[in-house]
């Protein structure tokens, strides 16, 4: 096949279509010869030329008879080294790690190692297996796209509620959205989806990785995959597993129509991205795209070089030390805003990013560059702050422009519900929005980002239903998980017919859920809490791409449902539950009402002495809503009902006297979480008068303006 080349551009790196050819750009330091490979539509080879230019380390071609839906990859030459960290092998054939898409899922096959498996020397032996017939292929896009009148809702974080959910698992078993569509961009931007999303009171939805991804080969050959999809191979390709129209690039236009309409309804988009390792493992692993490419110029190694730094326990690290790699990640970003039109994103094991040889720096570039970006810096960001490595991040220690999941968040507000030992003083503190993790680096109370349940673990049904994991179904053993889970089954060790039982369960995950939409800070609800989805005791469903994952739409707790939506309603009615500065804690101006004051039972005030004790189940807490000190966006000063919300963890009911006069002479109950009621207009109490609150419950009066 004879092809004509013109020399091209070493920018854009990827392959970019320009109405009248394609430009091929690829990034390898350490290659001595670069192919470019093209492909017809059922994937077999038909071209293979010798890119010629190389520019600063990329190597570029221009294929001016070239058109989107062109099926490319490449084969790339140098030193097959393991022990000095290369391991080139031209018969692999190699994603482009700028792909804007990727035909279809990996076929497993022993030809695409870069070794011979079984051989006695292992990696450091070498394959001369052509893998062109077993890997997805890149695929050449055409970016156009009608986006309309599109606008990013732009949602401050004070008033945003964060919906954690995975875009097949949301929809697969959804009764009233097509079948042909189920499990797609296609189903979450279906008019069923998204005026559900509305009813419930989200304002952004948090999707699991989809950028495009890997099963892995042992999963596979258990039956089972990487339905979670932490093992990203394509940093610019939306995954093709979640596209009900094509295979050749229609996935992208799918995307933006799905993103196009969350728009429409005022939803953001967060992506869940990994950028912290890739899909390629340790130096057993396959040779996909990056280590083909140039294994020493994208991964971090040891000092021997043959094998690699993990800091994330999948066997391999990004190097984003190095300038390649940080432009590719943030190209990659900017490629998602600019492009795709997200709103954000939820950074897997953030830590590992910041990580400056060994040690997390704080001033690492990956930062520094991101809070100069103009276009990255204007969006969500939102840390997972952790890794496996030692002298990594903890919880409140990334940069003012960041949010982080609140680890410590989750486990205190667990271990309060399930009757454990733990300070009243930080249930207090996570309750106010964690100011002992935020406060002293000039951040707000919406850097944190609280969560009873995420992906990761139980959810909400489990937490209150199994004391340890079941994860059989995983090839797993059972063991207490306790220590992680922070879980209490309430007296029967899953389902059971047991009307106490289940009425107890059915309260504490009411209980769950007011904690979590009454605190300061962003709150973000797992799909499917709110019908009471269950995993089977399951804490760990990453490869469960079935039932046990799937939402369940038919066996929804339509009673739960109707409590979590009017619990929002009433929580982003009322802005002191979602306050954009701290609580000072001294008197308002015209007035000695401090702006939060903590009582017990008795009706005092809360002194140093009982906040150290361990014992105590039980507490009130008195919330001015004249002391707010915020103003709205025209400058109006923002005031708000006042409040006294009273926790009893304790297994016994206990009486509370409503504090004195001063604090307000009637209050109304509004939320008693024991019988599930919530009403506006509920019983009034006079200041002062003494009511029961009934054993591990939520009690919330209110007192209007």
């Amino acid at each position: 096949m004879d092809i004509k080349s013109y020399p091209g551009r070493p920018f854009p790196l990827g392959a970019t279509w320009d109405g009248e050819g394609v430009n091929f750009a690829l990034y390898s330091e350490n290659a001595t010869k670069v192919e470019l490979c093209l492909f017809d539509k059922d994937e077999s080879e038909v071209a293979r030329l010798e890119v010629p230019e190389r520019t600063h380390n990329i190597w570029h071609v221009y294929l001016p008879d070239l058109k989107p839906g062109q099926l490319y990859g490449y084969r790339v030459h140098g030193p097959y080294e393991p022990q000095n960290g290369h391991r080139f092998n031209p018969n692999k054939v190699l994603l482009d790690p700028y792909a804007k898409a990727i035909s279809r899922t990996i076929e497993w096959h022993d030809s695409l190692f870069g070794y011979e498996l079984g051989h006695a020397e292992e990696d450091l032996s070498f394959s001369k297996t052509d893998s062109a017939p077993y890997i997805p292929k890149s695929v050449v896009i055409d970016t156009a796209f009608d986006w309309e009148s599109d606008k990013k809702p732009r949602i401050p974080y004070h008033k945003s509620i964060i919906y954690e959910t995975h875009v097949k698992g949301f929809t697969q078993l959804h009764p009233d959205i097509p079948e042909e569509i189920r499990g797609t961009y296609a189903a979450l931007a279906h008019p069923v989806t998204i005026q559900y999303l509305k009813d419930l009171g989200i304002t952004a939805v948090e999707l699991m990785p989809v950028h495009h991804f890997i099963n892995d080969r042992h999963l596979v050959e258990k039956g089972l995959s990487n339905y979670w999809g932490y093992n990203t191979i394509g940093y610019f390709a939306p995954d093709v597993r979640y596209s009900s129209s094509s295979t050749h690039g229609e996935q992208v236009v799918e995307f933006k129509q799905m993103v196009k309409e969350l728009h429409k309804a005022g939803i953001e988009v967060i992506l869940d991205v990994v950028y912290n390792h890739t899909a390629e493992g340790n130096q057993m692993g396959p040779t996909l795209s990056f280590r083909g490419i140039d294994n020493a110029a994208y991964y971090r190694l040891t000092e021997d070089k043959r094998y690699y730094m993990d800091y994330t326990g999948t066997g391999n690290t990004l190097n984003a030390n190095l300038p390649n790699v940080l432009r590719l990640i943030m190209d990659s970003l900017r490629y998602w805003i600019l492009e795709m039109r997200v709103d954000g994103f939820r950074f897997d094991l953030a830590a590992t990013l910041a990580r400056e040889l060994h040690e997390v720096d704080r001033l690492s570039a990956f930062f520094d560059i991101i809070h100069q970006d103009p276009v990255i810096s204007q969006v969500k960001l939102i840390a997972e702050p952790w890794d496996i490595g030692e002298g990594g991040y903890q919880v409140g220690e990334f940069p003012q422009d960041w949010a982080e999941w609140n680890g410590k968040y989750r486990d205190c507000i667990r271990d309060y519900w399930r009757g454990a030992d733990s300070m009243l003083a930080e249930f207090a503190e996570r309750f106010t929005g964690s100011s002992d993790l935020y406060k002293n680096d000039n951040r707000r109370p919406t850097a944190s980002i609280n969560f009873i349940t995420a992906h990761d673990g139980f959810t909400l049904h489990d937490l209150v239903a199994y004391n340890e994991k079941h994860n059989e179904a995983n090839g797993e053993d059972n063991n207490d998980g306790e220590s992680h889970n922070r879980s209490w089954n309430c007296g029967a060790e899953g389902p059971t017919d047991e009307p106490e039982v289940q009425a107890l369960r059915a309260q504490q995950k009411r209980n769950f859920l007011t904690t979590l939409f009454l605190s300061q800070g962003v709150p973000m609800l797992v799909a499917g809490d709110e019908l009471s989805r269950s995993q089977q005791g399951n804490n760990n469903a990453y490869c469960q791409d079935n039932e046990i994952s799937w939402l369940n739409w038919q066996e929804a707790d339509k009673e739960l449902l109707d409590f979590t939506k009017r619990l929002i309603r009433f929580s982003r009615k009322h802005p002191v539950f979602n306050r954009r500065g701290w609580f000072q804690g001294r008197p308002i101006k015209g007035n000695d009402l401090k702006d939060i004051a903590w009582f017990l039972p008795e009706g005092r005030e809360m002194t140093e002495e009982n906040w150290s004790h361990d014992f105590a189940k039980s507490l009130g807490v008195y919330l001015n809503g004249k002391g707010l000190h915020s103003r709205g966006p025209k400058g109006e000063l923002i005031t708000d009902d006042s409040f006294y919300v009273i926790f009893n963890a304790h297994h016994e009911p206990l009486k509370y006297k409503l504090p004195p006069k001063k604090y307000g002479e009637t209050w109304r109950k509004v939320i008693d979480t024991a019988t599930g009621t919530m009403d506006e207009q509920g019983e009034e109490f006079v200041y002062s008068k003494t009511l029961e609150v009934a054993a591990r419950s939520v009690v919330v009066l209110q007192q209007p303006q």
